[in-house]
């Protein structure tokens, strides 16, 4: 499945706007990743964009929240790795995230919900002062510092990554 192909498909599910530009956000963060790590861009990317395919289909069944999304892209047939990823991204799942790609969808999840929340509530955006905002809330949040680390990139350089790769991305 190429990329239009997966937004086509994407939009055929999410109806809300805002969950919509976060699979945007969350596939540019992956692409600027596996850049990072020398890995394969456009399959991070789907990687990100498709991850919530399930998100509004699983409102009221958050456990279901990737296995869901899974389903719907074997029956899409779309590459195993980004099945894979896309089921193991939920916490509530217990599936080990074993590849990089695996883990940066993880962090690029919840990275991606720390910048838009902040940038809807703080105007201008000044790229330094996110990065610490969101720093701040890593290190106060959900996100252990092992994560980065099993991932192997600091905090500071994902975040920086990711709030270039957010400024790429306009609204749906």
């Amino acid at each position: 499945m190429n990329r239009a192909q997966a937004f086509e498909e994407l939009k055929l599910r999410l109806f809300d706007r805002h969950i919509l530009f976060r699979s945007l956000v969350v596939e540019a963060i992956m692409e600027e990743l596996a850049g990072y790590f020398n890995a394969d861009t456009a399959l991070w990317g789907l990687t990100g964009l498709l991850h919530d395919i399930d998100y509004e289909k699983t409102l009221d069944r958050p456990g279901l929240h990737g296995i869901t999304g899974a389903e719907i892209l074997e029956n899409l047939d779309v590459d195993e790795a980004v099945v894979y990823s896309v089921r193991a991204h939920n916490d509530r799942n217990n599936i080990p995230r074993k590849r990089k790609m695996d883990k940066a969808l993880y962090l690029s999840d919840f990275i991606a919900d720390y910048i838009i929340n902040y940038c809807s509530r703080h105007k201008p955006m000044v790229p330094e002062t996110i990065a610490e905002a969101v720093l701040q809330q890593i290190r106060s949040g959900e996100l252990h510092p092992d994560k980065f680390e099993e991932l192997g990139i600091a905090e500071q350089e994902f975040v920086e990554l990711a709030l270039k790769a957010f400024e790429k991305v306009t609204e749906p």
